[in-house]
């Protein structure tokens, strides 16, 4: 048409080279190109469509120039040359004129290209028309298509956040999600601020941008003139659409936030079961105002983050009441025991009121001992918190009693059975003579105890084991093996429950390696050391609880007078036997009684064999050492027999009868107590002061 390059137009991609002739106009004309010649005809109404006169127009392509702005025949001839040149049988477009009066006018044109039997083109016949009301039609509906992406865009803005908040369990989750999401950004926000109705007041959760702070709003009164306080005090949202609006409405509060360069703000009352729990405020620094559709999403918004503020507040409710329960049932403070260094630690996995069982505990016991208790009671629950407070406080009780570890952990059992519940647990307990190290540990299902020696080197010491308390009572099984542990000077042992050990994808063994490697490495300080733990356990998270008791023993401190030490040995158990004889031997070599161990191992085992031969029930060992004017080793072997044991002759060939006898000879002195139901043969043995 014109002799011009091509130039850009700017229409939609997806507007139509070929209208749809339902839009097309009755101000339509032709015109037929002879490009021999380079003549443009055209006919009347094709000189309306261009607003020309018949004597303003020659038939020259160029004259057109006058209504053709200089881009636009630009771009036309590019589209027409370009279809000329790649074989194109026709080619359409939209560009605009200038009418006589200076307006703007869309038009169209379609042109059909005719060529040679060689291909060259020799004619293009077309059409142009006028278009304006159709691209405004097509504008108009490009204008709602657009509309209605951003509507689907802010719904699914509003969807998005709705699913991000529920999973916020607290109410920094809530406003975590707000900020790091798919919430503020996508809503063109630049910040929020929240505030919460605490007693007729409201208490700020989010301040908005770092170091934003105004003085003062801290905690405000619901009738002071801020925006949170209107929209709490009115339960109507506050749309703010300019810097002016919001420094005439609030004249307090804008002089202090004028750095943030807020254009506009949104806030709405966060409402749940039908009374304000909140408000929030989003800012925006690069737009004023706010369309009907926008005001809606952001309605909805606020509701969303109503109720999951809402189930955020009550889940810290019931997280601070189990977590209360929970702390109420454990000790309240550890005792110092001399001759030890300890340290506790807890760590909750809790989940609104689904509270763990778990508990430690530490006894201090005549003679320098200490009893070391770790449970775990079955469930996540209250009811297992309620149990885990008996138990540990009738396994304190049992101790206190003066009970072996394996009558401790029987009677416990049986209390737990006989409890109105269905509920077991596992149980660790330890009692430790501090003046000779010497540890007698009884397992319930629980798992074993590590010690770590005081060059760093951690192992686990496998303990036999008894069935769970409640279980062994149900199933008639209360016999608990005893087993023994020598705690020498800056030995630590540990005690934890499986919280500490068990790991998604890993069984047990693996888990009490990667503990051992741990606690190898640890800080010495057991205070350090339970810390370090802790903190491995918070950052690897999981759904189970954690306890953990640390014991280091430091013999400088050990009370040296009044050690006992005391086993439990039923008839036909022979580990219990040598678990007996165990005791005695590391017993007399820590209390410095070297020289006489034979002697007292010779006497103690014949005592225990006569108690399990001669009577139908068992024996209980206990090793005492006795101060006074001379340092004593005492030893005790109590039965259930009232018949008093007497002296007889073996004879040269005799195979029994000379026990009394031994006793006699080695011993210093001894004797016969009875006890309640029973009797309780007794020897001391002169040792030594311990240098």
């Amino acid at each position: 048409m014109v002799d011009r390059g091509a130039s850009a137009l700017s229409l939609p991609d997806d507007w139509p080279a070929h209208p749809d002739p339902i839009l097309a106009l009755n101000r339509m004309g032709t015109f037929d190109w002879d490009l021999d010649n380079g003549v443009f005809h055209m006919d009347a109404q094709a000189h309306e469509v261009f607003d020309l006169r018949p004597d303003e127009y020659d038939g020259n392509p160029a004259t057109l120039a006058v209504r053709v702005p200089p881009p636009e025949g630009y771009r036309l001839d590019g589209l027409v040359s370009q279809a000329m040149k790649d074989g194109s049988e026709n080619y359409g477009t939209y560009f605009r004129i200038r009418c006589r009066d200076g307006t703007m006018r869309w038009t169209h044109t379609q042109g059909y290209i005719r060529r040679d039997e060689t291909g060259r083109p020799r004619r293009i016949v077309g059409i142009v028309r006028v278009a304006t009301e159709e691209l405004a039609e097509l504008e108009q509906r490009h204008e709602q298509a657009a509309n209605d992406e951003a509507r689907r865009q802010q719904t699914s803005v509003v969807q998005l956040t709705t699913a991000a908040l529920a999973h916020a369990r607290t109410i920094q989750d809530v406003i975590d999600v707000l900020k790091d999401t798919h919430g503020l950004t996508h809503l063109g926000a630049t910040s929020l601020v929240m505030g919460l109705v605490e007693a007729g007041r409201i208490r700020l959760v989010a301040e908005g941008p770092s170091g934003s702070f105004v003085p003062g709003t801290l905690i405000t009164r619901i009738d002071e003139p801020y925006p949170m306080s209107e929209v709490v005090r009115t339960l109507s949202p506050r749309f703010i659409e300019s810097p002016e609006e919001f420094a005439d409405s609030y004249p307090i509060l804008w002089p202090h936030i004028t750095d943030l360069h807020i254009t506009s703000a949104a806030y709405m009352p966060l409402i749940a079961q039908a009374r304000p729990i909140g408000a929030i405020g989003l800012l925006y620094n690069d737009r004023r105002g706010f369309t009907a559709d926008e005001r809606n999403v952001l309605v909805a918004l606020g509701s969303s983050i109503a109720q999951s503020l809402q189930r955020a507040m009550f889940y810290e409710q019931e997280k601070d009441l189990a977590s209360g329960l929970q702390q109420a049932m454990l000790p309240r403070t550890i005792p110092s025991v001399p001759g030890a260094d300890v340290a506790v630690r807890y760590r909750s996995a809790s989940l609104g009121r689904d509270i763990g069982g778990d508990w430690y505990d530490l006894i201090p016991l005549p003679g320098g001992r200490v009893g070391a208790v770790i449970g775990d009671v079955q469930g996540h629950d209250t009811h297992a918190a309620a149990v885990m407070g008996q138990l540990r406080i009738v396994l304190r009780a049992y101790a206190a009693e003066g009970h072996t570890p394996a009558t401790v952990m029987a009677r416990a059992s049986v209390f737990l059975h006989e409890l109105d519940t269905d509920r077991f647990a596992t149980c660790l307990y330890a009692e430790a003579d501090l003046s000779t190290g010497v540890v007698q540990v009884v397992r319930a299902g629980h798992i074993d105890p590590l010690l770590r020696e005081p060059g760093g080197a951690c192992r686990r010491v496998s303990v036999e084991g008894g069935l769970p308390l409640g279980l062994s009572a149900e199933f008639g099984q209360l016999e608990y093996p005893v087993g023994t542990i020598e705690l020498d000077s800056d030995h630590t042992l540990l005690l934890c429950t499986d919280g500490l050990v068990e790991q998604p994808g890993t069984d047990l063994d693996d888990g009490m390696q990667t503990l051992t490697a741990l606690i190898a490495t640890g800080p010495k300080d057991v205070r350090d050391l339970a810390d370090r733990l802790i903190d491995v356990a918070e950052e690897r998270g999981g759904d189970d609880d954690v306890a953990l008791l640390l014991l280091r023993r430091r013999v400088l401190d050990a009370p040296q007078p009044g050690g006992r030490l005391q086993q439990h040995v039923a008839p036909g158990d022979p580990e219990a036997l040598t678990a007996a004889r165990h005791m005695i031997r590391a017993a007399v070599r820590s209390w410095g009684a070297a020289d006489r161990a034979d002697e007292i191992e010779l006497v103690a085992d014949e005592l225990i064999t006569n108690a399990l031969m001669h009577t139908e029930g068992s024996a209980v060992v206990t090793l005492r050492v006795l101060a006074g004017s001379e340092r004593r080793l005492r030893v005790e072997v109590e039965d259930s027999s009232s018949a008093l044991p007497r002296r007889r002759e073996a004879g040269e060939s005799g195979v029994s009868g000379r026990g009394l006898l031994l006793v006699d000879l080695l011993t210093d002195v001894w004797g016969v107590e009875a006890r309640g139901g029973g009797k309780a043969v007794w020897c001391e043995f002169v040792v030594p002061e311990r240098p």
